[in-house]
């Protein structure tokens, strides 16, 4: 049985509060990655893991509210953009909100 690893990237509230960074959750199993709610400063949070935007496989939405996903534009942009990114993304949440980029 592979270990699931869980990175907690922020657990902040909306307003950042005592310095905590937005909502980030990384679930690590095999080779595979998901991140949970990307709030805004999901990409700093990344590096200071020292974890690329181009391993993630797929992003999960657990409720719209903007400290929740704020940091996904940033993210599809870093994976378009920066990161090389090789394969697909998944994101997927709330109804109406799954897509593949």
């Amino acid at each position: 049985m592979a270990a699931v690893i869980v990175t907690t990237l922020g657990t902040g509230d909306a307003f950042g509060s005592r310095g905590r960074a937005h909502s980030g959750i990384l679930i690590q199993a095999s080779s595979r990655r998901l991140l949970i709610d990307p709030g805004p400063a999901i990409l700093v949070q990344l590096q200071k893991a020292r974890i690329s935007a181009a391993t993630i496989d797929a992003v999960l939405i657990t409720h719209l509210h903007g400290d929740h996903i704020a940091g996904l534009p940033f993210l599809l942009l870093d994976c378009q953009l920066s990161s090389e990114r090789k394969r697909r993304l998944v994101v997927t949440g709330p109804h109406g909100s799954t897509f593949s980029f």
